[in-house]
Parts: structure tokens; sequence; C-alpha cells
């Protein structure tokens, strides 16, 4: 029997096992040098100038919103085609959350749609404060046309990019935050580089980067030009605003930094993997990623869209085939907006069509750096059998 294959898989080299030791051997476990360290081998790589580190890209997405200043009475708009915490992260900070439809090549929010409602939500007062703009399966979104759209109408941008480190906007690193306030990024275990569980917010602002630092540790500081009066002694500390524990340990940094040595080389190996899918399906009824120009994808998932009125199989059906044969394919994402949590909020299906139809159709294949051509034609061969069956 041919051993399962996952959809996405970590690379853990002996470097990176070495540099947890090396950690689990110092005097430091958290709170250390070496989250500072893969702070700066991050904001080094990207061209931003501030990170924080912290436990998850859901937290920084959430410190993200606060040090923005989204709270209640705001609007938080995103994409319905992403995971529930790029919506998630605006409820939590007392918001008011609103969708714009996906392009229907990219995936990732459509520019025009955007446009098209934020002229109906200037005449009825509804702009948001704050958009997330999710790079789906690492391809970066319109951030041009978006960043022109907010100096116009007087929003902040967060650039959810938990699939796209590595990957290139306009031949410049994602996260230098040329159009954005704020980047996020995601270092779970299936995304391109993994610290275990993590993430990262970064920015050119340095007020947003000391709001943040504060957020992610209880609102404490031990500077004193922060402080609202002179400290007692050395031991003194003051909490200056409400914060969460959303810290990352030294632990999950020091892999971080040694996954961060081989960023570049991943990212050409999932390149290079996409090809060879592009190519070995290319006679299939189906529809294989398309590449916007301005993109250098990090290639996090590799979504094909079945032709359904070109096969006799239901997506259902296509996506149950596969799993019965190793292939651990799913499905990135569910429309957020029908999820019942959401759909308690009046969302309902048809609000947004091209995201339900992309919903309808799309398969995520295995895509990880360790993926082997024998691997990749065996999820090949076995789609091809569902396809015509």
């Amino acid at each position: 029997m041919v051993k399962p294959i996952p959809y996405g898989r970590q690379n853990i080299s002996e470097a990176d096992i070495q540099s947890v030791v090396d950690v689990l051997r110092s005097d430091f476990l958290t709170q250390g040098p070496v989250v500072p360290a893969f702070e700066q081998a991050v904001v080094k790589h990207c061209g931003a100038t501030h990170g924080v580190a912290v436990n998850s890209a859901t937290s920084a997405l959430h410190i993200a919103c606060l040090a923005l200043g989204l709270g209640p009475g705001d609007w938080l708009w995103t994409t319905p085609i992403t995971f529930v915490a790029s919506a998630n992260c605006g409820l939590y900070c007392g918001a008011q959350v609103d969708f714009i439809d996906i392009d229907a090549r990219t995936y990732n929010l459509c520019p025009l749609a955007l446009e098209a409602k934020l002229v109906e939500a200037d005449k009825q007062g509804r702009l948001p404060k704050v958009l997330v703009a999710v790079h789906l399966c690492g391809q970066p979104c319109d951030m041009a046309a978006i960043h022109v759209l907010s100096q116009k109408y007087g929003f902040k941008i967060i650039e959810d990019a938990s699939h796209a480190i590595g990957g290139k906007y306009k031949n410049e690193f994602i996260g230098n935050c040329r159009y954005s306030d704020i980047t996020v990024f995601s270092f779970h275990p299936v995304k391109i580089i993994t610290t275990a569980e993590g993430g990262m917010a970064v920015t050119n602002d340095p007020n947003l980067a000391h709001s943040m630092n504060l957020l992610r540790s209880h609102g404490i500081t031990r500077d004193e030009t922060h402080m609202t009066h002179p400290a007692d002694g050395p031991w003194y500390y003051q909490q200056i605003t409400l914060g969460f524990n959303y810290r990352m340990t030294e632990l999950q940094a020091a892999l971080g930094i040694s996954q961060m040595q081989r960023l570049d080389a991943f990212v050409t190996q999932r390149h290079a993997l996409a090809k060879r899918y592009d190519e070995l399906l290319s006679d299939l009824p189906l529809v294989t990623p398309w590449q916007h120009p301005d993109s250098y994808s990090g290639l996090h998932l590799y979504v094909i869209r079945v032709r359904l009125d070109q096969t006799k199989q239901t997506h259902r059906q296509i996506f149950e085939g596969l799993r019965e044969q190793g292939i651990g394919v799913n499905v990135h994402y569910i429309p957020v907006h029908t999820q019942p949590y959401y759909a308690q909020m009046g969302f309902t299906m048809g609000d947004y069509p091209q995201a339900e139809l992309y919903y309808a159709q799309a398969i995520s294949l295995p895509m990880f750096q360790d993926l082997t051509h024998a691997q990749q034609d065996h999820v090949v061969a076995a789609l091809r059998k569902e396809l015509t069956a």
C-alpha cells in the first residue's frame, strides 16, 4: 500500500533540531535573546523595520487590529475565502465584519468589488476602519490598487501573508509594508517555514510596533520613558494597557531562525513542483492556479478547480476518491460567511457568488518541499482516475 501523502508537511533538518537543543541547554527558554534575533531575521528578509513575534498568526492579527485602533462601532472587511481567523480578529476587538467577493482568477479579494462596495459604504457612513487583505495560497493581492483605495477612503491595511513568506509582489519581498500598515506571517507546521506554532507582525511604523509589543505581553513595560511615573526600583514594571500572553518561546524562535536560512530554497522547490503539476494536469478537465505577472507566490497551496460540467463525478466524490487512494487533499477554504456563527449575523449563501463558486470546485493538492516526483505522479494518476471515472 502507498504511504498516505499529506497536503502539507514541515521539513525539519538536523540543523533545525540542533538549534532547538542549543536553546534547551541555554539559560533562557522564553523571553531571552533568540526571539529578537528571529524578528530581525524576518524583517531583514522582507525589508520591514520592526517585527513582533507571537505564538500564532491569529494572535498577530488580533494585536495588529488593536494597534490600529479597531474597536466597537468600527468595521473590518476581508475576503470570504480565508481561514476564519482573518475575520475573527475583528470580532475579538468588538468590531463588525463584512466581506468582499474574490477575483475569479487569483482567488484573492477583488479590487473592483472592493471599490464598488466602498462607494456604497461611503454613502451609508459605514466605511471600514481596517481591511485584511489575504494573500491566498501565497499569491499577493493587488496591493497597489488596494492602497490607492485606502488613501481615498481612509482605511488601514493589514496584509494577512500567512501563506506568503518568501513570495514577492512587484519584485519586492512580501512583508515590506510598502502598501500596508502591518503584515502578518504564520509559521504553522504546514506553512512554508515553521516554528511549530507561531506568527509575526511586521511594520515600518515604530508606534505600531511599540503598541504590539505591549499587547503581546500583558500590556507591561519596564521602559521608564513609557511609564506614568518614575520606577520604584530596578524590579519595577507597569501595566499601561490591557494586553495578552501571546509571547513566542525561545525554542520556537530558534527553529524559525534555522528555517529562515532555507526559505528561498523552499519557495524555489515549491515553484518547481507547481510547474510540474501544471504540465502533468494540462489535459484534465480542471483549472490550474493562475499567477499574476506582478506576483511571485510563496506557493503555500496548490489549488485546482474542477470543471464539474466536464466530469461525471461530483466535487465530493472526487475529493473522497482521492482520500481513499491515500491522497491527503483538502479544501481551502469554506467561505467564512457560510459558517453558522456568521450566518447568525445575517450572512447567507448567494452573498458572494465568486467565492461560493470557487468553494464548489476547489481542491488543494499536496504541496510541500519534500514532495517527490513519484508522489506527485501518484497524485496525478489518482486525480486522473477520479476525473475520468
